[in-house]
């Protein structure tokens, strides 16, 4: 009696129209979405909303027109084939950026915005050349050399200067010797090093490239003597206290019989040895 109930012909209707009901909602549901969808579609195309023109400020080296380029490929085409990627509510910003300072690695910050009149304004900074680095290990020959900046980062082939232009580095570390651009230089200590440098210089020394060798240890050349025909270098280890280290230095440049020498000698300086803890071993020729 239970089954003939449960299969009535007013039951099996009523599924019917409840299953109809619902077909109904899902149909309506999707018909509303995809007109909202195709609403959005066309709005999305608005002249009005879609930018038109970039300009580019701030970049002193790297092109305009290969900055200008490179963005319009990254902004051509559309998302999910239908919303053009140039509009202005949800252009690729942080896909822009990220191209950009891989492809020109000179590029070291880039603020954009969207200005009234649909002009994509792009204000780039570049890096500075500070230092230059030239290899795993210092050549008697023509060198190949990198710019890198205050930070270390190696981001640009540099031109060959004669002379002492730029303060240099060498040493494998973290650059690769085939292709070093977008790696840094000793990162970790690179500020410390470069300070150090600089009280070298208040010793009344002339610091002119650091070397990073093949035991680890660092290696200062200073430059040359009028007589000279080695560079002298200051040699460390590279996990040292530098702040420790530059104290031993000065306490030793200051006694004799370090302080005759250093001055009257200068020329015949072969090394000054600052990796045994408080002792400072040094050698002239």
């Amino acid at each position: 009696m239970r089954r003939n109930v449960l299969n009535s012909p007013r039951l099996t209707e009523l599924k019917k129209k409840r299953r109809r009901a619902v077909s109904y909602k899902i149909f309506i549901s999707l018909f509303g979405f995809s007109v909202i969808f195709a609403l959005l579609a066309y709005l999305s195309h608005l002249d009005n909303l879609n930018i038109a023109e970039i300009q580019v400020s701030g970049n002193k080296v790297v092109e305009t027109e290969m900055i200008k380029a490179e963005t319009k490929r990254i902004i051509s085409g559309k998302h999910l084939w239908l919303f053009p990627k140039t509009n202005i509510l949800y252009y690729p910003q942080g896909t822009i950026e990220d191209t950009l300072r891989e492809k020109f690695k000179r590029i070291k910050e880039i603020n954009m915005s969207v200005k009234n009149d649909k002009t994509l304004e792009m204000v780039l900074e570049e890096r500075e050349g500070k230092y230059i680095w030239c290899g795993a290990k210092p050549e008697a020959e023509k060198e190949k050399c990198y710019f890198a900046d205050e930070s270390g980062y190696i981001f640009d082939e540099a031109p060959y200067f004669s002379g002492e232009v730029y303060f240099k580095l060498y040493g494998l570390g973290e650059p690769a010797v085939e292709n070093p651009l977008g790696s840094y230089f000793l990162q970790a200590n690179f500020a410390q090093l470069m300070s150090f440098k600089d009280i070298l210089g208040d010793f009344g020394m002339k610091p002119v490239a650091l070397y990073h060798n093949q035991n680890g240890d660092l290696e200062f050349f200073l430059t040359k003597g009028k007589s000279a025909s080695i560079r002298p270098k200051i040699i460390l280890k590279a996990d040292a206290d530098f702040q420790n280290v530059a104290e031993n230095l000065k306490a030793a440049l200051n006694t004799e019989p370090l302080l005759s020498k250093f001055k009257n000698k200068y020329s015949s300086l072969l090394y000054i040895d600052l990796r045994f803890g408080n002792k400072v071993v040094y050698k002239f020729q």
